[in-house]
Order: structure tokens, then C-alpha cells, then sequence
């Protein structure tokens, strides 16, 4: 059945996303703590957007600044797996990718395990920014983050927000559609699946899915690609 195949498919295991939001460190010790006694091997540690209705990152008093400070200090008192946030378009607040990928460096070097992208549509951006991370001696696996269309004007909102980009034809393409959702979906379900199966056969390590709570779209994509099991 569906189920069965995709739990062939894909390995499960449990990661908390933690972020350096409204938290000082004995806080984050805490849940760390919490999350050690669980069993849960792997943490993504991100910096985290500012709150709702905050334009700007405020460092929360005795917390941390920045993810390459969080990753440090889990590095430094746990044995998770860590897990970080990668910009193949670079971050929202870096207008220079170059000096993105020097961040990211710095983080890497604090003792990240593996990292995750940022959701993008047009796979050559994940390429280059592989080669870039490659020049700066980054070399843990980057897993790409895909995130199917299934709504056209809340992608509009989501790419705005995290500076992915939507290429012109592609707007062009949903736009004639967009009221028809059936279609959206099923347009966004064959792009994700196209993206996917050009990544896997590039070697990409694996696929990170942004779902929103929306999970069938995420099987029924999934389900096309158990060639790659």
C-alpha cells in the first residue's frame, strides 16, 4: 500500500527545529535537556524569524545572536546530529551571496552535521550554490528543501518573504490557472516532481518537503519517486 511504500521509501526519525527566538540559554539548555532525555538525536538549530509583527531579529537578553552561536553551544554540551538553514538565493537579510556563503561557513565550522535548504523552484540555483559551498571547503551533505505549489498566491507571499524566486514563465504559467485550484495543485505536484527526480539523479542526499500540513501532495510525489529507494 501507499503507507508501506513510502516508509520504504524514506527513513523516519524524530528532529526538533530549535531557535534562538525568546530564549536565553538556560532556557535552551532546558529544552535540550528535555530533548536528550527523549532520545531525540537530531536537532536543525536556526537563528529563527523575529516574532509576528517585528520587522527586525532582536537578540533576546542572555540568549544568542546568531545560529553559529546556538550550533556552538549544542556542539559543545550535547551529541546531537546538528542540522542547519542554507540560502541557495541567499538569506533575505544578506544581499551578497558570497558574504551569505562566508556566514554560513562560520556556522558550518561551529559544528554542523548536515544542512537543509531554503525552499526554491529553479534547481540551478541549488547547483551553483553547491559549487560556491564547495570553493569555501563545505562539504557536509545539503539537502534541498522543496515546498509543491498547491496555492499560487500563498507562494507569492512565502517567496517574498524568504527571497526565493519564481521565474517569469513559471508566474506566467500558474497565473493562468491560479483560480482553478485543482490545477494549481496538480501543476505544482508534477514541477515538485520533476525538481525531485533531477536532484536525486544529481546525488543530492536526499529531499527535505515543506508540507504545511498538507501531506498528500507530499505522497502522491513521494509515491514517483521509488525508483530512487
Amino acid at each position: 500500500d501507499l503507507v508501506g511504500n513510502i516508509k520504504n521509501l524514506i527513513g523516519i526519525e524524530s528532529m526538533a527545529h530549535l531557535t534562538c527566538v525568546g530564549h536565553d540559554q538556560q532556557e535552551i539548555h532546558s529544552v535540550l535537556e528535555s530533548l536528550q532525555d527523549q532520545n531525540i538525536e537530531n536537532v536543525l538549530a536556526l537563528r529563527g524569524d523575529p516574532p509576528q509583527g517585528e520587522e527586525k531579529f532582536v537578540k533576546t537578553e542572555g540568549g544568542f545572536e546568531y545560529a553559529n552561536e546556538l550550533v556552538s553551544f549544542i556542539k559543545n554540551n550535547y551529541s546531537f546530529c546538528i542540522g542547519a538553514a542554507c540560502y541557495p538565493e541567499g538569506h533575505v537579510e544578506c544581499s551578497n551571496l558570497d558574504k551569505d556563503i562566508e556566514n554560513l561557513q562560520r556556522k558550518v565550522d561551529s559544528g554542523v552535521d548536515f544542512l537543509i535548504t531554503q525552499l526554491f523552484f529553479d534547481n540551478r540555483h541549488y547547483f551553483d550554490f553547491l559549487e560556491k559551498a564547495q570553493k569555501k571547503n563545505i562539504n557536509i551533505p545539503v539537502i534541498p528543501g522543496i515546498m509543491p505549489i498547491l496555492n499560487f498566491k500563498q507562494i507569492q507571499r512565502f517567496t517574498k518573504m524568504c527571497g526565493a524566486h519564481l521565474a517569469d514563465s513559471m508566474i506566467a504559467k500558474f497565473e493562468d490557472v491560479q483560480d482553478d485550484m485543482e490545477k494549481v495543485r496538480q501543476m505544482g505536484i508534477d514541477h515538485a516532481i520533476m525538481q525531485c527526480r533531477e536532484l536525486l539523479e544529481n546525488k543530492a542526499p536526499g529531499i527535505h518537503f515543506y508540507t504545511l500540513n498538507r501531506s498528500k501532495a507530499t505522497l502522491a510525489i513521494l509515491e514517483e519517486l521509488k525508483e530512487f529507494a
